[in-house]
């Protein structure tokens, strides 16, 4: 026998999530479960791998294999594909391994035709179900299928609903959907030049392809690239038996969570219509019920369901989210998966599942997202300021978390709103569609009109962290115009308003926000995340501020200090100009003289904010052409104060102008040329620590010095023996006894291949992974932008490398320079202060490459000390 590319529900089990995608897993483990779940099948994720190695086919192997299992479902079901006295109707759903929600399609109601339709409609005895199943069919298959596009279908039943001077979807009779259908497929053939499929079988490989293709639409490529998920997996698909929802006021359908996706309290919480398909509820097109409705409804259901909600979310061992049918009143499992919630209740359910006895510490942590806790790290609403403010209306609170920003209208303008204007920006629309997915993630928040808590726009928000308020049905909203109406009041493009995602107001002003803490479960899980990591977490910070936040979120020190921001302060810049432009050795350091007390200061205020952590400080490292003045009038006003002639000075400037920065005079080659400037930033780092000892005897001042861009072992040896020299006088002329370390930063590719030499001066290693990526591939970071996104398109590469450290290449290097360094000097300290220092990927890398911490900037710090713990907790199963 051939490889098997098809399974029953009934052949698979919860652990094949690579083979069968996450849904297909699921309903295979619900089936041995026994719940009441409509049986089918699922092709398995290879054949997604397949289709696109044999060029977007399905080749007759594997079309085969699909259809015997038509044939088993046929059985199972004793219903017949195509047939007229009894027709097997199906839906076609990906499944991906990891969670993707709203990102694929799915088709109801496949199988139907224009003569099924009829005889369903007789057997049913039901034409106005079986009309309205029909033309949800065509619509799906059209969109999804052909990609017609959904908007012209909602446009028809609009003005069908107008012209029956209804409101509901609902209150079209049967001829009125038969028209619909007939309309659709009118639709249809105008815009593929061909009649609406009537072969079942021909449907359904055309719906199956359709949903391999969509595992590469630009919405799930997106998603992909948000949270890591290899394009190489590829999605399965599930073919299940239908039932229906539609069949009047004893079905319906919904989706609920075993606690709540917005708090984590422990307690059912979901949405149901009745006389609906599923996409119905998942779109937000009608505004749904809540489940506590259906226990008076259908009190018989609901138990049945209440039981089945427990012994998932025991089996599972977290919190579900699941999707359910009632056909005349009998109860259908359709999913369950382990639901997206918002991170303050992912931080409760975790802290509850341990206190329950459910899992361990060590699950806890292992549960929590940690890019998710960003969330929790922005700020929330200033209470005084709230008080003040008064709601002009209000809608669900989807997703909590304070934002404020100007209004747009559509997902393109908040991206170009963010990413051009730098504009916070609250994306204003009547329903998000999986296509907003950019633009939603550059806004601050999302208001929608449409759209209960299980809609699209509410668990994409909760996944990203962003600020929601959905279902805000007194917003009048026209979205060509760019205009809304809400409590009385018209808003335009750019006027400012405030969402609160954790009450649901809506607020017609901006609201003045503060910055978030750590406390109660947030605590919990950080304080358990210490317990089990061993990576140290430091941060990279310029200023004590900066610093002190930091420390607030638990860094254990600073692994990277720029010092060059120091310089650019206003009363500053002109002595480091001074100093640039000096013609002699005397007069740059008497410019330097200037400045020295300037450092001593800053460095002082951070050695305190730091308590006695250990402080990396970085020796000035950019083109010195970067401090000079562009502006004629800036110009001016240096030959002036330097009193030099102005055609004199602009000749320096232009000197100094390098065609390349990124790759010239910069870092240590400016110590070479300059050996004033290392010997000033020596005195002020080493005066400083005794200044701050002095104050604080019991701290432990040992200050890093790191050397950027070293490449080459003499040029690390040459600039230190004037960090040491200088450190030596200094702390002799006080009479002091204070140890210091110089290390170097490993930023070139030489460094990292000929590490062992560099450890021979060097005490520590800092990877400076920025530049280190750039030098490795040879583009620059701020250039980078404007091609990568065709690399991504072409799948040339799928994520972007300075957001995520490129493991086989740029990885490598770092390994080699640990090990070689090692080698040299066994107890070197060895870190990362790149902007990968705050990416869970990355920390993984890092600890299991056997570094002794990460630096990452302030508000990373939570997100890296848990990273650091799932890695350790990992490396140890």
């Amino acid at each position: 026998m051939g490889q098997k590319y098809v399974y029953l529900f009934s052949e698979g089990n919860g652990k094949m999530r690579e083979l069968l995608g996450g849904k297909g897993a699921n309903l295979a483990e619900m089936t041995n479960l026994g719940m009441p779940v409509p049986q089918g099948f699922t092709i398995t994720t290879e054949v997604c791998t397949q289709y696109y190695a044999d060029g977007e086919a399905i080749n007759d192997e594997i079309k085969s294999e699909i259809m015997t299992y038509v044939s088993k479902m046929e059985e199972i079901t004793g219903k017949k594909f195509g047939d007229l006295e009894n027709p097997l109707l199906v839906s076609v759903r990906s499944g991906a391994r990891a969670s993707m929600p709203g990102m694929m399609d799915t088709i109801l109601n496949l199988g139907l035709n224009d003569v099924v339709v009829e005889s369903f409609a007789k057997k049913t005895g039901n034409p106005r179900f079986a009309y309205d199943s029909y033309r949800r069919f065509i619509q799906m298959y059209s969109d999804v299928v052909m990609e017609v596009g959904k908007a012209y279908f909602e446009k028809l039943i609009d003005e069908m609903k107008e012209k029956k001077g209804v409101k509901l979807d609902t209150e079209l009779d049967a001829e009125d959907l038969k028209e619909l259908a007939r309309l659709f497929k009118e639709e249809y053939k105008l815009k593929i030049g061909e009649d609406f499929p009537q072969n079942p079988t021909d449907q359904l490989m055309g719906a199956i392809e359709a949903v391999f293709r969509s595992w590469n639409n630009p919405r799930a490529i997106y998603y992909r690239r948000m949270n890591d998920i290899p394009s190489s997996w590829g999605t399965a698909v599930n073919v299940q038996a239908m039932v229906f929802g539609n069949m009047g006021n004893t079905s319906g359908t919904g989706v609920a969570f075993s606690r709540n996706p917005a708090t984590g309290e422990q307690k059912l919480y979901g949405e149901f219509l009745m006389n609906a398909q599923g996409e119905d509820v998942v779109a937000g097109v009608r505004t749904p019920q809540t489940i506590d409705q259906l226990k008076e409804q259908n009190p018989k259901v609901y138990e049945e369901f209440y039981k089945i909600v427990y012994t998932l979310e025991k089996h599972y061992r977290d919190m579900q989210d699941m999707e359910f049918t009632i056909e005349e009143g009998k109860l259908y499992m359709l999913q369950t998966r382990n639901g997206k919630r918002t991170a303050a209740a992912a931080l409760k359910i975790a802290c509850d599942l341990v206190d329950e006895g459910m899992i361990s510490e060590e699950e806890a942590v292992l549960m929590i997202d940690p890019k998710q806790l960003d969330a929790l790290l922005h700020p929330q609403f200033d209470n005084e300021a709230l008080k003040q403010a008064k709601p002009i209306s209000s809608g669900l609170p989807a997703s909590p978390g304070a934002a404020c920003g100007q209004v747009v209208f559509t997902a393109e303008d908040a991206t170009n709103w963010a990413v051009n204007k730098g504009a916070k920006v609250i994306l204003v629309r009547l329903e998000t569609s999986p296509e907003d997915i950019e633009g939603m993630n550059y806004a601050q928040g999302i208001l929608t009109v449409r759209g209960g808590m299980t809609s699209h726009a509410a668990v994409v928000a909760r996944g990203m962290g962003t600020c929601c308020v959905s279902g805000c049905g007194d917003i009048k909203i026209n979205e060509e115009a760019k205009v809304f109406t809400l409590g009385g009041k018209e808003f335009h493009e750019g006027d400012y308003i405030s969402l609160d995602g954790s009450t649901g107001n809506i607020y017609g002003e901006a609201i003045k926000t503060v910055a978030a803490t750590i406390s109660g479960n947030f605590d919990r899980i950080m304080t358990w995340a210490d317990k089990y990591r061993t990576l140290k977490v430091r941060t990279n910070a310029d200023t004590p501020k900066d610093a002190a936040q930091a420390v607030s979120f638990g860094a254990e020190g600073i692994g990277l200090c720029r010092t060059e921001h120091m310089f650019f302060d206003s009363k500053r810049i002109s002595a480091m100009r001074e100093m640039i432009v000096s013609k002699t050795v005397e007069q740059r350091k008497t410019a330097l003289t200037k400045l020295l007390p300037m450092q001593r200061e800053d460095f002082e205020g951070i050695y305190e904010a730091m308590k006695g952590f250990p402080v990396t400080i970085r020796f000035l490292d950019p083109p010195l052409h970067e401090f000079l003045p562009t502006e004629e009038e800036d110009i001016k006003e240096l030959s002036k104060e330097m009193n030099l002639d102005i055609n004199e000075l602009k000749a320096i400037i232009s000197s100094l102008h390098e065609f390349n920065p990124m790759m010239g005079h910069r870092g240590c080659r400016l110590a070479v040329s300059y050996p004033e400037i290392a010997e000033m930033q020596t005195t002020a780092v080493i005066e400083a620590a005794i200044n701050v000892k002095k104050a604080h005897p019991d701290w432990n001042m040992v200050p890093e010095i790191m050397i950027p861009l070293v490449g080459e072992i003499k040029e690390l040896a040459y600039v230190k023996g004037i960090v040491d020299q200088t450190a030596k006088t200094v702390i002799e002329k006080a009479g002091v006894d204070l140890k210091y370390m110089v290390g170097t930063m490993i930023e070139i590719p030489r460094a990292a291949i000929t590490a062992d030499e560099i450890a021979k001066e060097a005490e520590f290693f800092s990877f400076g992974t920025n530049d280190l990526t750039q030098m490795t591939f040879g583009f620059s970071r701020d250039d980078a932008g404007s091609f990568l996104g065709s690399y991504y398109d072409k799948k040339i590469y799928e994520n972007d490398p300075f957001a995520r450290l490129d493991q086989k290449g740029v990885g490598k290097l770092v390994k080699m320079g640990a090990e070689l360094g090692r080698k040299t000097r066994p107890d070197i300290k060895l870190g990362i202060c790149g902007e990968h220092g705050g990416d869970p990927s990355s920390i993984e890398f890092c600890h299991n490459t056997g570094l002794n911490y990460v630096s990452c900037s302030p508000f990373r710090v939570p997100i890296a000390r848990l990273a650091a713990a799932q890695a350790a907790i990992k490396s140890n199963k």
